[in-house]
């Protein structure tokens, strides 16, 4: 005998909502303290060096991660400054708080799939399964791809015209991390066309022709949402967001139509 579970009603969903909320924001607010409150200090352990957490408020994880952020990002002729007595404590406030939603991702998709869960069938709880590993894989060569190529480029070129006007070329610390922050993110959500674009094909609320007919309002839309989310209103950098999303959405067409497609 199969037993049936018995249904909720709206104010259990919402208590379950209200519980599994908090349980996101003490994750997130229990790691973004630990980023600030400590540091890595190298130890040595038996001959053997080791990074291991330290209390510190002032070297703590976020102002050694905006440290690297610094090197790998910004040209040599830029510096970092400070331009009023709480903006580096901000900044790092701000930062802690994105390490902390990014160390607690595993426990925020956890809760938030436990609520829509019950409400899907089965088939549909394996698809959402299946495209959780290459959601995660393609957020992740987003941002790396943000981080390692488009960000310093784009810094570098924006810089390059201040630099051969002025002496010395400035950005403040927190226009610093909103712009690299900005841009992480922005290219994590960006590279997730496919999932999206093969998510609304095979749950039936478009045809896989729908892709190939309507690229051209495609191109408008992502070009767009590129001049948008980039910094300057010069028209170049947009394209550094709107043409790899471009080829995502080609990509992910010929995926669909292999896949899903009509034989």
């Amino acid at each position: 005998m199969i037993l049936l579970a018995k249904e909720m009603s709206i104010l259990d969903h919402i208590d379950e909502l209200r519980t599994r909320f908090i349980r996101i924001i003490i994750t997130i607010g229990a790691l973004a303290l630990f980023s600030f409150s400590f540091g890595l200090r190298e130890f040595t352990i038996e001959g053997t060096k080791i990074l291991l957490p330290f209390p510190d408020t002032f070297d703590n994880l976020a102002s050694q991660a905006i440290r690297m952020f610094e090197q790998d990002l910004l040209p040599d002729y830029v510096r970092v400054i400070v331009t009023a007595p709480s903006q580096a404590l901000v900044a790092q406030l701000y930062f802690a708080l994105f390490l902390g939603v990014v160390l607690g991702m595993p426990i925020i998709i956890r809760e938030i799939s436990a609520f829509f869960g019950p409400a899907l069938y089965s088939d549909e709880r394996k698809r959402l399964l299946k495209l959780a590993l290459p959601a995660t894989f393609l957020f992740l060569i987003g941002a790396a791809f943000s981080y390692i190529l488009i960000t310093p480029f784009t810094i570098d070129f924006l810089y390059r015209y201040g630099f051969n006007v002025v002496q010395e070329t400035f950005i403040t610390i927190d226009d610093f991390i909103r712009f690299v922050l900005l841009f992480t993110l922005a290219f994590g959500l960006s590279f997730q066309l496919p999932i999206l674009m093969w998510i609304l094909t095979a749950g039936g609320i478009v045809e896989p022709t729908f892709w190939r007919k309507n690229i051209s309002y495609v191109v408008i839309i992502i070009t767009i949402y590129g001049a948008i989310i980039t910094p300057d209103g010069s028209g170049i950098t947009m394209w550094f967001v709107a043409g790899p999303m471009l080829i995502l959405y080609v990509v992910g067409y010929f995926i669909i139509n292999r896949s899903l497609g009509k034989k």
